[in-house]
């Protein structure tokens, strides 16, 4: 239990009680089990979990999908129609136990996924039991009434558990921790209950318990395929995780800004009524749109007073240097153009290219007026934050110019419907009277006086062949230009 907080500790504690009670009256003197029928189902579920090695065994700390992702439901939700609750809930004991953990600590996850299951099922069973259960000879369309509610309630007791392990053991808010998990779980669980409908209905019939052994493979198919997606997910999630960290250690004054402009984008997105697969590229593409600072000098990024127009032009190559790290990433899809477009203005004055109006993508634009309000209303160890307001009138005034309109419209309408949390994002505040250092190119510049040149304000950055990294950048201080 080393290593999970108390909370999460009480929960476990409190799930396994709870379990042990649900199962309890199998095991009483007089108990009518059919234990054939249990010691067989819980033989085939241990069975088909033994050789995934499923990583999805809970989120406390550091988790990656609901607890309910990876497993072999069909079996259990079989045998919460043919069983009476409490040998159903001891039925998915054994599968539970022996199911491999690749995060620690192992026993704690058994543990914890033993009773989480137990307790699912046995409310499967009991909700079955209610709804009439299947009877002697099931009959259609009748028998769809107790297999849909035992998957719903099978559905609902995971969902629930999931969210409460999330709630206390990462310490979110309970919205952040239940937010989408019953809408992801409902679909996959319906087709679950009637894969196990179908288990139980041959069982039942004269052919008995073998013939319901044949549904197995296609069933384990589908389930595989269903486990391989969230562990592709995980993956998705653990890259972009790892860059951002990398981000975070090397730029400590912007510490917590690529999750923020994530999220921010997101709000932006909702309100463009984008689906939910660009939705969530979009969103990665805010969390790595500065993943290309990875390729700047640190002394740079750190430098307290004034950039030279040298190393003006060196920390100008940060979206050049981010799209050539993420150019092989091929689940980034669009999020690549707006890491390397991010800085591009309407106006034509931004960098890298200098491109204009809709020719910038739209992710770009969308990523700009995100970076640039977390930018605006985040403390840094050079400036306080400037206010929600203050920061939405700055989008407004530099609307048309710099920022798309309709991407500064979309921000005000969900900051108006949701709100904004700023936070801290360095260690320090700024010490009394120090001079602010420069801004980064985060921050939102201000517009060139009428009929100035733009170099004199906002100097082009070179474009450049290839990105210049590692020590060749800090030696040189610049990439090469492209010509023309």
């Amino acid at each position: 239990m080393r290593g999970i907080p108390g909370g999460a500790r009480a929960l476990i504690l409190c799930a396994v009680v709870c379990a042990g009670a649900c199962a309890l009256p199998s095991v009483l003197p007089g108990a009518q089990v059919p234990w054939g029928t249990v010691a067989l189902i819980a033989a085939v579920y241990a069975v088909c979990e033994m050789p995934a090695r499923c990583p999805f065994l809970g989120r406390f700390p550091g988790g990656s999908v609901p607890m309910s992702a990876g497993s072999f439901f069909p079996v259990l939700l079989a045998a919460a129609l043919l069983l009476p609750p409490a040998a159903a809930a001891l039925a998915a004991v054994p599968g539970a136990v022996v199911a491999g953990v690749e995060q620690r600590p192992a026993g704690a996850r058994r543990l914890w996924r033993a009773a989480q299951l137990a307790l699912a099922a046995w409310a499967a069973s009991w909700t079955a039991v209610r709804c009439g259960g299947l009877g002697a000879a099931p009959d259609f369309p009748r028998a769809l009434l107790p297999a849909g509610a035992a998957a719903l309630a099978f559905c609902l007791v995971l969902t629930a558990l999931d969210g409460a392990i999330l709630a206390t053991a990462e310490r979110l808010p309970p919205r952040a921790a239940w937010g989408g998990l019953l809408s992801r779980s409902l679909a996959p669980h319906t087709a679950h209950g009637l894969a196990g409908l179908m288990m139980a209905v041959l069982w039942r019939s004269p052919y008995g318990p073998l013939s319901a052994l044949f549904v197995l493979l296609p069933m384990y198919i589908s389930c595989w395929v269903f486990a391989q997606y969230h562990r592709e997910q995980h993956a998705h999630r653990s890259t972009i995780r790892a860059l951002v960290q990398a981000v975070d250690i090397k730029d400590r004054y912007t510490r917590g800004h690529s999750e923020r402009v994530g999220q921010a984008s997101v709000l932006i997105a909702r309100e463009l009524g984008m689906d939910e697969e660009r939705l969530e590229v979009l969103r990665f593409a805010g969390i790595l749109h500065d993943v290309g600072k990875l390729g700047v000098p640190t002394r740079v990024l750190r430098k307290d007073g004034p950039l030279s127009p040298e190393e003006r032009q060196v920390i100008e190559l940060h979206p050049e240097y981010g799209h050539e790290m993420v150019r092989g990433i091929g689940f980034l899809g669009e999020a690549r153009a707006a890491i390397l477009h991010h800085h591009e203005r309407l106006d034509g004055s931004g960098y890298p290219y200098g491109l204009t109006g809709r020719r910038i993508p739209e992710f770009a634009r969308v990523v700009a007026v995100a970076d640039a309000f977390d930018a605006m209303t985040s403390t840094r160890s050079y400036r306080r934050a400037r206010p929600v307001a203050t920061a939405v009138e700055e989008l407004k005034r530099c609307s048309g110019t710099q920022f798309d309109p309709q991407m500064v419209r979309a921000l005000v309408r969900a900051l108006a419907r949701h709100g904004w949390q700023t936070e801290v994002t360095a260690d320090e505040p700024p010490p009394p009277g120090a001079p602010p250092p420069h801004r980064g190119p985060s921050a939102v510049p201000a517009p060139a006086p009428a009929g100035e040149p733009r170099g004199k304000h906002e100097p082009r950055a070179p474009r450049v062949v290839e990105a210049v990294t590692g020590a060749r950048a800090a030696r040189e201080g610049i990439g090469r230009r492209r010509d023309g």
